[in-house]
């Protein structure tokens, strides 16, 4: 009577599945963490590359994590935990080594601000990720920490693209702490921003959804700089449409609730 095999694993399928996307998170800190190194040896413009790779590790390892069905609680901290290395120490060390330093304590102090600030945004949108999934889920609650990090990163990215002396003199020293605050006050605000996690792409837009990320990643390789910036500046303009966005789903999702509460009830007069 043949014996049954016993196939050799050395973890199990549920688990192998949830190695990829911690593999990938961990390949971003690692990343991030280079990019401090770029900053230290003054290569700046690598920083920034690094940053952008960072951010892209931190989209793909989520997304792969649900296409796989390898997300575990494990990944969720691990990711939050990332994104504060990538997106919280690393552009605050960046940001220092490149001009903050020169303010003395005012400049560390803002760091020490923004990382604060970034932490807290991480460790809300944990304990919020927990609820059940509802409309609101197409919008985040402040700005999102990737997000944050590039755009604190603005004034660096627009001394390198040539576009922020055409019109005027930047005085940087004002610039950069005024960036650092501002997006400090975004990560820990309220306002709705999106999330672009449920986008919906007919069929027959497809072709040209396709064609618009491939221009914009060529772009993006041979005009890197001044295409951060216009990408950068539109994202911020992209927050108060997302707010007014956010309120008028909110009181149609209200009028609607109200709406069926009122049709439950009897008029027993």
């Amino acid at each position: 009577m043949e014996q049954p095999k016993n196939n050799f694993k050395i973890v199990s399928d549920k688990k192998a599945r949830m190695i990829l996307p911690n593999a990938i998170t961990l390949i971003g800190v690692c990343i991030g963490l280079t990019s401090i190194k770029f900053a230290l040896d003054g290569k700046f413009a690598l920083a920034i590359i690094a940053i952008l790779f960072a951010g892209l590790m931190d989209a793909l390892d989520g997304r792969i994590a649900r296409l796989i069905k390898g997300t575990s609680k494990m990944g969720k901290e691990l990711d939050s935990l990332g994104d504060v290395i990538s997106f919280g120490v690393a552009p605050a060390f960046i940001m220092y080594f490149w001009n903050l330093q020169y303010l003395d304590k005012l400049g560390w102090f803002v760091c020490l601000m923004y990382v604060v600030c970034v932490a807290l945004r991480l460790a809300r949108f944990n304990v919020n990720s927990e609820e059940e999934p509802s409309w609101k889920d197409n919008f985040f609650e402040g700005v999102p920490a990737p997000a944050g990090g590039i755009i604190v990163l603005m004034p660096l990215v627009l001394s390198f693209s040539g576009l922020g002396e055409i019109f005027f003199k930047i005085d940087y020293d004002l610039v950069v702490p005024a960036f650092f605050i501002m997006v400090s006050i975004l990560l820990i605000s309220i306002v709705p921003t999106y999330s672009f996690k449920r986008i919906v792409i007919p069929r027959s837009m497809t072709k040209f959804l396709l064609f618009g990320i491939v221009l914009f990643f060529g772009a993006l390789l041979v005009y890197t700089f001044k295409v951060l910036v216009i990408s950068i500046f539109l994202y911020l303009c992209l927050i108060p449409v997302s707010y007014f966005h956010y309120k008028k789903i909110k009181k149609e999702k209200n009028i609607v609730t109200e709406k069926n509460e009122n049709d439950d009830l009897e008029d027993i007069l």
